[in-house]
């Protein structure tokens, strides 16, 4: 297997694609979705709505992609959110000069180093141009990733594309946490559009100029990080992770309790959270012995976060970042404070105070290529070859396909009626009645549906139907009027298709 197997898969299925494909001068970096793979991703959405966001009474909130100018101020991304550029003098190819040297060195480059710093390693390590094999020679300048805009007329009302989709919560904290009616700790979380003008976005959703992430900023007094209900530490206190720690290549295993009791966290409120987002991955079939922790250095570290843990996905081209987690302080809210001269802080208890922050910074596109990763499948069946994506039921496109067995002699109709009756019933069915029933489950398989339903000539006669199970391709006759509660019951997993 394959990622380029897969973003093949996914680009012959239609599931994302390159934006304005058509046009020589389209823009790398932008992708369009199809209905489909729409549907999966808004399924690892609602995954995530509900295990991360419902389950812990978390606000969810919808904010504008275009903020003013102060917001980035305030936040510092116009004086640090950039990266190295260099030019080749060859052949003018533009290259991000820390990934180049990362990948000549197989070295971790920390995003803090100066120019200086970074045109003394690619003189170092003699690094060449991946375009046209000339060394590198010209001078390393500083690249803003702000995307610009103005807003009305004119070029005073100067504004941004927001690079994350965090700065919103922030500027509203004090709107959300009084109407909220709660005392914190408080989750304020966002689905929503990210920009980013990235030098030369590659991998497909890996690297984009325009990215979907799902958010969630957890905000809650100090002096009471360790101060969690028994019911939800007992929950993961044991549960285990893999952590890489910060300056060491070695991958440990160690429990959620002895992340805290090692001091690696600064509390049980951060520990419970990481917990919480490795189970939201486990539930997307992402393998345990794939997922890990990265504590992130000094040098590495965000310049506003107190401990980050970048949480990876082991994948053919080696660990990639799903999900920034930052211990974020009172940064934000003390920034923003100080320059819309607003008061952020909060009175609870009698005491005054600014809440601190912890932040899960989930990349939406990017989890959605690694459940590809991680589902698909690739077997022999004699001479043949079957690809089938075995999607667990939440994240599945479609529950059902139905056919009938030939079109003729009122199959057709019947398999209709049956297609109707189930989408009248809140089950998510399809109908297909081109080729033949072979290539119609093939079809499906590589979609990842995971039934399918067959009506043939003896459906006509006793009314059952051929129910088929996409990943052990068993099959079970079932009367069409149990089809309905069936499928349900298999959808909520109150039975398996053995139990049939």
């Amino acid at each position: 297997m394959s990622l380029n197997e897969i973003i093949s898969l996914a680009l012959r299925k239609n599931w994302f694609y390159p934006s304005a494909e058509i046009y020589a001068s389209r823009q790398a970096g932008f992708f369009d979705y199809s209905a489909e793979g729409l549907k999966i991703r808004d399924n690892i959405t609602k995954t995530w709505r509900r295990m991360l966001v419902e389950k812990e009474g978390f606000i969810e909130v919808s904010g504008s992609v275009v903020l003013p100018k102060e917001v980035f101020v305030a936040s510092g991304h116009l004086d640090n959110f950039n990266d190295p550029l260099i030019e080749c003098s060859e052949c003018d190819a533009v290259h991000r000069a820390d990934h180049l040297i990362r990948r000549a060195t197989n070295k971790v480059i920390p995003e803090n180093l100066s120019v200086n710093e970074i045109e003394g390693l690619i003189k170092e390590h003699k690094i060449k141009c991946e375009k046209c094999d000339s060394y590198l020679v010209n001078e390393v300048k500083k690249f803003s990733l702000m995307l610009k805009t103005n807003v009305g007329n004119g070029e005073k009302n100067e504004a941004f594309l927001r690079p994350e989709t965090c700065q919103n919560i922030f500027s509203t904290f004090p709107r959300l946490y009084k109407n909220s009616r709660q005392e914190l700790p408080l989750g304020i979380s966002q689905v929503g559009k990210s920009f980013r003008n990235e030098i030369a976005p590659r991998n497909y959703l890996i690297r984009e100029r325009e990215l979907h992430q799902l958010e969630t900023e957890i905000f809650f007094n100090p002096r009471k990080i360790n101060e969690l209900p028994d019911e939800k530490w007992n929950f993961v206190k044991e549960k285990k992770l893999n952590l890489v720690k910060a300056d060491s290549e070695k991958t440990e295993s160690l429990s959620f309790e002895e992340l805290l009791d090692k001091k690696i966290v600064s509390g049980k409120l951060i520990a419970y959270h990481m917990a919480l987002l490795q189970e939201f991955f486990l539930a997307l079939s992402i393998p345990f012995k794939k997922t890990r922790f990265r504590e992130l250095n000094k040098d590495e570290k965000p310049f506003y976060s107190k401990e980050t843990f970048d949480f990876e996905v082991q994948s053919e081209n080696g660990f990639i970042e799903l999900v920034a987690c930052n211990y974020r302080t009172d940064y934000d809210l003390k920034s923003h404070e100080k320059q819309s001269k607003q008061k952020l802080s909060v009175k609870e208890e009698g005491n005054e105070f600014t809440p601190h922050v912890f932040e899960l910074s989930i990349g939406l596109d990017r989890t959605f290529l690694m459940v590809l990763e991680n589902v698909f499948r690739k077997e022999k069946r004699g001479p043949e070859e079957r690809i089938f994506m075995s999607f667990p039921l939440s994240l599945a496109p479609q529950l059902v396909g139905v056919f009938p067995l030939v079109k003729k002699d009122g199959l057709k109709e019947l398999a209709f009626e049956i297609h109707e009756e189930l989408q009248k019933m809140g089950l998510d069915s399809l109908f297909d009645e081109k080729g033949s029933i072979g290539k119609r489950y093939a079809r499906i398989d590589e979609d990842g549906v995971p039934f399918g339903v067959t009506v043939d000539y003896d459906s006509l006669k006793d009314q059952t139907v051929t129910l088929r199970e996409r990943d052990s391709m068993s099959q079970k006759r079932i009367l069409i009027k149990e089809l309905s509660h069936t499928l349900m019951k298999l959808e909520r997993n109150l039975i398996n298709f053995k139990g049939l």
